[in-house]
């Protein structure tokens, strides 16, 4: 799945579209000083779920983190639940 992201330099996301060019997949941030990033929001239509688009967002969301050198603060259930199971994320994990 290909995926779009907006950031106006306080807050950004990551997104996918469908063929109508409707929302089906989000995960959203808010910039918290210049080396944080708030993690606050991940939806994924009904449609899709349990097709691991929600992973997919968050693969993306960390290598952007990882690439800009921040961290990520896991305001969001899913984003923390993900952070707690999968060491991996670990480097990019706010503490």
């Amino acid at each position: 799945m290909d995926f779009q992201h907006q950031d106006n330099g306080q807050r950004g996301e990551f997104y996918a579209l469908d063929s109508k060019g409707q929302r089906v997949a989000e995960i959203s941030y808010v910039w918290d000083q210049q080396d944080k990033m708030i993690a606050n929001h991940t939806w994924v239509d009904h449609s899709l779920r349990g097709q691991g688009i929600a992973r997919q967002l968050l693969d993306v969301l960390v290598e952007f983190a990882r690439q800009k050198q921040v961290k990520i603060v896991p305001t969001c259930s899913y984003v923390d639940v993900m952070f707690k199971r999968d060491q991996s994320f670990a480097d990019v994990q706010a503490q």
